[in-house]
C-alpha cells in the first residue's frame, strides 16, 4: 500500500530486454535503504526489487506490466516517481494507493499559471466513472485532487474526446516529482480511488 506522496525521483540507467519481460535498472537516492523483495511504486506501478547496486535497484517487468502501464514507453534516461511501501506508523498524507495501474491517459496540458501549474490528463471511460470533483486519483503515482472534470465531447481533439481531469500543481509538487520533465502527449499511469471501486462492487450486488 502507498499514499501517492512521491518520496523521490530516480533515473532509468539501463533497460535489458529479456524476451517476454525486461529488467529496469534505476538510480535511486534511497537505494542503500532497500532490501531484496521490497516494493517500490515506480510512476505509480508497484515493482519488486530484484537486484541491488550501490546507488541503484533493478526490477523485473513482465510483458503484461509493459503492456498495460506507461513503463513500456520509457527509455534509458527517463525520470520516474518513486515511493516506498507505507509503514503502519506513517501518516496517510495522500490517499490509499495500491500501485495497481487501472489504465493510461495522455498529458493534454501542463502550463504555468503564476506560481502554480495547470495539469490536464485524458481519462478513458473505465477510469472517469470513478472520478468526482475534488476526489482523488493517482497520476503516475502522485496523489492529486481533481479540480475539474471534463466530459467527453465529439467536437474535441481525439485524445480529449475521452474526457479529462484538470489539476492544479503547487511549486513543491512540480519541483519534487517528475512533472517538470514531461511534455504534451506523454503517457500517464492512472489508478482510480480504491474506495470508489469497492463502492461500485458492493452496490452492483444489490
Amino acid at each position: 500500500m502507498f499514499t501517492g506522496l512521491v518520496e523521490a525521483t530516480g533515473t532509468i540507467t539501463k533497460i535489458t530486454d529479456l524476451g517476454e519481460q525486461a529488467r529496469y535498472e534505476i538510480a535511486i537516492p534511497f537505494a542503500k535503504e532497500l532490501a531484496l523483495g521490497d516494493s517500490v511504486a515506480t510512476n505509480g506501478c508497484c515493482l519488486t526489487v530484484a537486484e541491488l547496486g550501490e546507488e541503484s535497484a533493478s526490477f523485473d517487468l513482465l510483458q503484461q506490466t509493459l503492456k498495460v502501464t506507461s513503463l513500456g514507453t520509457l527509455t534509458e534516461g527517463s525520470i520516474v516517481n518513486l515511493e516506498r511501501a507505507l509503514l503502519p506508523t506513517q501518516r496517510l498524507g495522500g490517499h490509499f494507493v495500491q500501485g495497481h495501474v487501472d489504465g493510461k491517459g495522455k498529458l493534454i496540458d501542463l502550463s504555468v499559471h503564476g506560481q502554480d501549474h495547470r495539469l490536464e490528463v485524458s481519462l478513458p471511460p473505465e477510469i472517469q466513472k470513478y472520478c468526482i470533483d475534488k476526489g482523488s486519483i493517482a497520476i503516475d503515482g502522485i496523489s492529486l485532487t481533481i479540480a475539474e472534470l471534463k466530459e467527453p465531447a465529439d467536437d474535441r481533439e481525439e485524445v480529449q474526446a475521452l474526457g479529462s481531469a484538470v489539476f492544479w500543481i503547487t511549486p513543491h509538487t512540480f519541483r519534487e516529482t517528475h512533472l517538470h520533465s514531461l511534455k504534451t502527449g506523454h503517457t500517464i499511469n492512472l489508478e482510480a480511488d480504491l474506495l470508489a471501486k469497492y463502492a461500485e462492487k458492493l452496490l452492483a450486488k444489490r
